[in-house]
C-alpha cells in the first residue's frame, strides 16, 4: 500500500451549499475542525458517520457534467447504498437532487445529479 485515501474532492460553485446537500444524504458534520484542511468560502468539508470525508472546492467557472453526454463527461460519480430506493429518492429530491435516470424495470439503481450537477447513484445493496 502506498497511500490512504483522505477525502474525495468535488468542484462546485458553492462549497458550503453542496456540503449541506451531501450532509442531508449521508449525515455527518460540515466543516468539522480537522488539522488536514482549513475551511473558508472556497473550501468546505463533510465528515460522514462512516469516516469518509468529502470536500467541496469552489471553481469560479464550474461547468457541470451532463450525464450521459460524452461531450460533457461525468468524470466520476458516487454510489450510495440505500435499503429503500423510493424513500431515498423522495429524500434526495427534497434536498435538491435531480433525477437523471430511473429505467422502468430496474429496481436496483437510479441516477441523480447533485445541486452542482455531479452524477450520483442510489443503489440497493
Amino acid at each position: 500500500m502506498i497511500a490512504e485515501l483522505q477525502c474525495v474532492v468535488l468542484d462546485c460553485p458553492d462549497p458550503l451549499a453542496l456540503a449541506g446537500f451531501y450532509r442531508s444524504v449521508l449525515g455527518g458534520t460540515v466543516n468539522r475542525p480537522d488539522h488536514r484542511w482549513s475551511v473558508d468560502e472556497d473550501w468546505a468539508t463533510l465528515h460522514t458517520p462512516s469516516g469518509t470525508v468529502l470536500a467541496f472546492q469552489r471553481v469560479a467557472d464550474h461547468r457541470p457534467p451532463r450525464w450521459p453526454d460524452p461531450a460533457h463527461p461525468q468524470q466520476f460519480h458516487l454510489d450510495f447504498g440505500v435499503p429503500d430506493l423510493d424513500r431515498a429518492q423522495e429524500q434526495v429530491l427534497a434536498a435538491g437532487a435531480v433525477l437523471l435516470d430511473a429505467r422502468p424495470g430496474t429496481d436496483d439503481w437510479r441516477v441523480y445529479a447533485d445541486p452542482a450537477g455531479h452524477p450520483f447513484c442510489l443503489v440497493r445493496p
